[in-house]
């Protein structure tokens, strides 16, 4: 990751600096959430995604840096967004913005941020890309709701369960690599070959995340142990879990993912249920299979140093412990 780093490292700079140029405003509480989100990391995945892609095609011009800076806007929003529906208190490993300002500020800060990208879009002069992203938007949203709709759900099967991780995760990934190819006016194959790396790359994203959620160490994920339990979300390892359990065990779960407050007793017997029955490694085996299907998608490109970097990203994908 080091190497693919430093790839893009003078465009990932200045990335971060427009980044903090658009979150100027009048409003100083405005400047304070943005400031604190980037204080706080993050991978940047989705932007780096969209440097390479547009480095991939050849790209000479200047808008891939506002456009990362947009994606990366548009991923924030989401994440105060959805940590106010899901009522966390950690993020990366820090207090959240509802936990330090309120869950209005940090709605109303999700939407400046989504306001101020569409608003950076139109100077970028590129009509489908304005409609790509709009899309994309839509679609997140609506990935949102059918989450929040499926809750405690013991009927979702894994199918269900991948269009809602493909609407709400993956299609944003996926307009990060396509923006890249659309800015470059490359072939409509290269084009669609970029959007299904992306996809199949924000699937095997979400699915690593579902798995960490019960795996991970707390302090190293950045949010609590059992948090999608505790929402009442039906991910893989537990979907793929119950689907193996006899009555009595699932029995077990039901009760439990209706409960409002999980104790470490119901959380350690899901976890015991969901290694019983390889729930983890199943996980992990649908995402590196869909790690395989994305690289396949970038031999319609000539293999070189930025295709291999896009190669050793989506590997880190999957390699990731947060």
């Amino acid at each position: 990751m080091e190497r693919v780093s430093a790839l893009i490292q003078q465009d990932m700079q200045a990335v971060e600096a427009r980044f903090r140029k658009n979150l100027t405003s009048d409003v100083p509480l405005i400047g304070q959430v943005g400031e604190y989100l980037l204080s706080c990391g993050g991978k940047r995945i989705r932007p780096m995604l969209l440097l390479l892609a547009a480095k991939l095609c050849n790209y000479s011009g200047e808008h891939h840096i506002e456009l990362a800076g947009v994606i990366e806007f548009i991923h924030s929003a989401t994440l105060l967004h959805d940590d106010v529906v899901d009522g966390a208190e950690l993020r990366r490993g820090n207090r959240s913005a509802n936990a330090v300002w309120g869950n209005e500020a940090s709605v109303l800060v999700g939407d400046f941020l989504l306001a101020k990208s569409f608003s950076v879009m139109v100077g970028c002069n590129s009509f489908k890309v304005l409609q790509l992203l709009s899309d994309t938007t839509t679609q997140m949203a609506e990935g949102e709701i059918q989450q929040l709709l499926n809750t405690a759900d013991l009927g979702i099967d894994e199918n269900r369960y991948l269009d809602v991780i493909r609407d709400k995760t993956a299609i944003l990934i996926a307009a990060a690599c396509q923006v890249g190819a659309i800015l470059a006016e490359v072939s409509p194959q290269q084009e669609a070959a970029l959007r299904e790396f992306g996809l199949e790359i924000g699937t095997a994203f979400q699915l690593m995340d579902d798995a960490l959620d019960y795996v991970a160490d707390q302090e190293e994920f950045g949010k609590e142990r059992g948090h999608d339990l505790e929402e009442g979300k039906m991910t893989l390892p537990l979907i793929h879990t119950y689907s193996k359990a006899d009555t009595n065990e699932q029995n077990e779960i039901a009760k439990i993912i209706e409960i409002d407050e999980l104790s470490e007793v119901d959380l350690k017997r899901v976890c015991d249920l969901i290694e019983k029955y390889d729930g983890i490694e199943y996980t992990r085996l649908r995402a590196s299979e869909r790690i395989e299907l994305a690289k396949v998608q970038l031999d319609i490109f000539p293999d070189n140093e930025i295709r291999n970097a896009l190669c050793v990203l989506a590997d880190y994908v999957v390699a990731r412990n947060k």
